[in-house]
Parts: structure tokens; sequence; C-alpha cells
């Protein structure tokens, strides 16, 4: 009966935090992570009024997006693993890719299983050209701007030579920042890997070799059953979705919404994974 005596209750906590999906600015979208949608419970995974957990584990699964949203939650769970003097442990499942990689660089120690892919350090940006498209079906382009560069890359219009030299200029100092923020985070990575900083990805063994993650785990709570002991109790910190992810929980559940939902998510994965040729 001891054990249910609360202040017999172990100490030893570790809380879960997970980043799935998407990563874009809209927080209105069910699938968008940024930081407006997890930061309560980055909030809540660092919570030391009660008890200080032992760590805080990032269950890592996205295939990236914005760059800008992806160093935004990178910093504040930085920033509150440095003030409240906790260990971060990141696991990624499916794909840490891109920004999902920036992401896992938020762990003080990366694993990932056997057949996680991992890395695509590099920075891309793209629309869908339509000029051909619109000459055949009458449609013209009415865009009104005051000041020349408002508008750049135009799909109406063929691609500027200025302009494209200009977005490139962009890309390449995201992909420094990213660059730099690999080596300062994986200071054991293969430097002069002739890929590894190209946008490539890797999965299981190769990744660790590289120096991308730091083993392959293929259960995270035993990982930290063995570290802080057999008694560890697991919190999860998960955010709650939109009304789509309202219905899949079940406070408005039909089978209707479930395929909705499911489709959503379907869709979301096989754009993303699209552009890996996965």
């Amino acid at each position: 009966m001891s054990s249910y005596i609360p202040w017999r209750r172990s100490k030893n906590i570790v809380r879960i935090l997970r980043l799935q999906g998407t990563i874009q600015a809209q927080s209105s979208s069910p699938r968008a992570l940024n930081l407006r949608r997890v930061e309560k419970s980055i909030e809540k995974a660092f919570d030391v009024k009660k008890v200080k957990p032992k760590a805080v584990c990032l269950e890592v699964n996205s295939m990236g997006g914005s760059a800008c949203q992806s160093n935004l939650i990178f910093n504040r769970i930085r920033s509150m693993a440095t003030e409240n003097e906790i260990p971060v442990i990141t696991f990624a499942e499916d794909a840490a890719v891109s920004g999902g990689y920036w992401l896992a660089l938020a762990g003080d120690e990366i694993f990932i299983d056997q057949n996680s892919f991992i890395g695509s350090i590099g920075a891309l940006s793209g629309n869908i050209g339509l000029v051909e498209a619109a000459k055949k079906l009458g449609i013209e382009s009415r865009i009104i701007t005051a000041g020349e560069k408002k508008v750049r890359i135009n799909p109406f219009e063929p691609v500027k030579p200025e302009d494209e030299k200009h977005m490139k200029a962009l890309l390449v100092q995201i992909h420094n920042n990213f660059i730099n923020l690999v080596k300062e985070r994986r200071p054991n990575i293969q430097k002069d890997h002739k890929t590894v900083f190209e946008g490539d990805f890797f999965i299981g063994e190769k990744a660790v070799e590289i120096g991308l993650a730091d083993g392959i785990v293929t259960d995270m709570k035993e990982l930290c059953r063995k570290r802080f002991g057999k008694d560890v109790e697991f919190q999860r910190c998960d955010t709650k979705g939109g009304f789509l992810g309202r219905l899949t929980r079940g406070e408005m559940n039909t089978q209707a919404s479930i395929l909705i939902d499911e489709a959503l998510d379907t869709i979301s994965v096989r754009e993303t994974q699209s552009r890996y040729g996965i």
C-alpha cells in the first residue's frame, strides 16, 4: 500500500514531448507543428514546481518545413533545458530530416531506429510555373506593386535570373545557419563527409557512423529505465490538436472523422516524402 502514498511516489520522472508533423506557421491547421502550438507542452515538460524530471525525451517525427519555426522551437527547448538544468534526449522515429533534424538537435543526445531517416541538412524553396498553362487558359496575371522587387518569381511569368540569384542567396544563408548549428550541437560529426552538409539523408548505422546520431535504440522507455531506474515514471506532455484532432480522440468520435484525419495525415506525409523520393 505504501506505493499509493503520495509522498512515497517515485521521483524518477521522465517527461515525453512529441514533435510530429509538417513544420509551418499556420497555427489553425491540425497538421501544423509550430512554436505557438507546442509552447505550452514545452513549458509543461520543463516544469520543476512539483518535481524536477530526470530528463525530457523528445519524440521527433517530422520531414521538415519552416526553418524559422524549427529554430524557434529549438531555441525554446534549449533555453528551458539550460535554465532548469535538465538533460534532453531525442528519439527520431520514421524521419527527422531537414527541419525535423533541426528539432532533433535540441537533444543533448540523439537516438534513432535502424530504419529512421535522418539528416537532410539543406534549404529549399519552390513553386509551380504556370506561364504556358496561363496562356492556354487565357489567364492574365494582374499584380500591381509599389516597389520594383515587391514580387519575385511570379508563377505566371518566366523566372528572372536576378530573382533566382536573390532567392539562392537567401537559401544559402539559411543553409549556413543550419550547418553552423549542426557543428555546434554535433561536434563529432564527420565535417569532411562529402554529402552530409549537402542535403543528403541517411538511416541506421550509417547515420550513427557519420555522427548524425549517437546510437540505435529500439525502445525509448527501456533506455530510460536502464539510466534512471526500473521505477521511472513517464509523463506525456503532448499538445491537443485542433477540431479534427478532438474528433479522433473521442470527444466527438465518428468513423467519418477518423477517415478524414487519416486522409489528411497521408496527404501531408506523401507531400513531404515526395521531396526526397521516398
